[in-house]
């Protein structure tokens, strides 16, 4: 692993095989209590470790996946799904793209599923709230804007919008946008907006000069309600805490006025994943959290979500992509990534090439439209355009 030539794929590479490395880290202790991974794993977790359950098939029949050993979960699942949507139709999405070019890759064709150990459709393996997208879009056939309305509340969405923050880097305010439309077609609520804050958040990261800092004050700025309460108060937290060990506690504290999911986890009220405007999920307010006490630093970042458990993979795998992001390709650690492709059979590095290119194309379509608009708007006017704006070529 080392840095790429050109920065925007440098950079982009750092996200998405980020991401995913923390996705698969994450993966082992989902669920889970700080006590209760320390215990099963003999202390922290400081790198790919076993299943929780040694019989992973049938310990929770429900979910009967191999998490843990490197794989790669759902998260990253849908996020290379979304690269290949950006891939085929190059140019921005929104909830119509979900419903014409996601649900297909979710349900059109089998492909390896490290957590099955099997060729499988994408749509086997993903959480009942994802399963939404193919029973509202492919079979309700309902508006894709409005698809969302009655799903569980949850992190969903956010969990695979990192690509969104790849195509508007350097644009937080285009990326919140153009993810909160997206996401419109899997979630609502606080789900929603969380998906558009996490794309916020890697576009800032993307930016040259960018820090830790910068990209929390981004997410305060764009955020609204429960969830930007929760980062406000989350994150004000981690600031008088030097490191994720010993930080757990009042992270949570800070965080539990904000979420539906009570400390118990798999354990749910009445009241759990419900739209609120005073809720939030929890992933990505710790992501943040776990990101300024790390000052940005990747494997910091990622430790302190996937040892917090609770939807560990999720948590780490936010914090992964915004880290990466900050950091480029070589921020990630080259072991980590090549045992989590090897265990997941998964190039975790061409998908980042991929939305880079993406990013770059889909750039120029907007320079041309925006010099478009400055010449209609300056013969409305009467002043004279920018140069290079006439006829909206470059």
């Amino acid at each position: 692993m080392t840095p790429l030539d050109d920065p925007l794929a440098d950079r982009a590479v750092g996200c998405v095989a980020g991401a995913a490395v923390g996705d698969a880290l994450g993966g082992a202790t989902e669920g889970w209590t700080p006590e209760q991974i320390q215990e099963r794993y003999g202390g922290h977790v400081e790198g790919v470790v076993p299943p929780y359950y040694e019989d992973w098939r049938n310990a929770r029949p429900i979910a009967p996946y191999h998490k843990g050993d490197g794989h790669i979960t759902d998260d990253t699942l849908m996020t290379h799904a979304l690269i290949r949507v950006y891939e085929r139709v190059g140019g921005h999405l929104d909830a119509y793209a979900a419903a014409d070019h996601l649900v297909p890759e979710m349900m059109g064709g089998k492909r390896w599923i490290p957590e099955l150990e099997a060729e499988a459709l994408p749509l086997h393996r993903v959480f009942l709230a994802e399963k939404w997208l193919a029973l509202r879009l492919h079979y309700g056939h309902a508006d894709p804007r409005e698809a969302g309305v009655g799903n569980i509340v949850n992190c969903g969405a956010a969990m695979y919008m990192a690509p969104v923050g790849v195509v508007n880097a350097g644009d937080p305010d285009g990326a919140y946008a153009e993810a909160v439309d997206l996401a419109g077609a899997h979630q609502s609520s606080y789900g929603r907006e969380a998906a558009g804050v996490l794309a916020a958040a890697v576009a800032e990261a993307m930016r040259p000069g960018a820090t830790a800092d910068s990209v929390v004050a981004t997410c305060l700025r764009l955020a609204r309600d429960g969830t930007r309460a929760a980062i406000d108060a989350v994150c004000s937290a981690a600031r008088g805490l030097g490191h994720w060990d010993g930080s757990f506690g009042a992270l949570r504290d800070a965080m539990r006025p904000y979420d539906t999911v009570a400390d118990t986890y798999r354990d749910q009220g009445l009241g759990a994943r419900r739209p609120s405007r005073l809720h939030s999920i929890e992933e990505l307010p710790l992501a943040l959290a776990f990101l300024l006490m790390a000052k940005g630093d990747y494997r910091e970042t990622v430790l302190g979500g996937v040892n917090y458990g609770r939807d560990a993979d999720s948590i780490a795998s936010m914090g992964g992509a915004i880290a990466g992001a900050l950091g480029g390709r070589d921020a990630v650690p080259a072991e980590w990534v090549e045992t989590v492709s090897a265990a997941s059979r998964t190039d975790l590095v061409a998908p980042g090439v991929a939305i880079a290119d993406v990013a770059r194309r889909i750039h120029q379509a907007d320079l041309e439209r925006r010099r478009a608009h400055e010449a209609a708007f300056a013969a409305l006017t009467g002043a004279a355009p920018e140069p290079g704006a006439e006829g909206g070529r470059p």
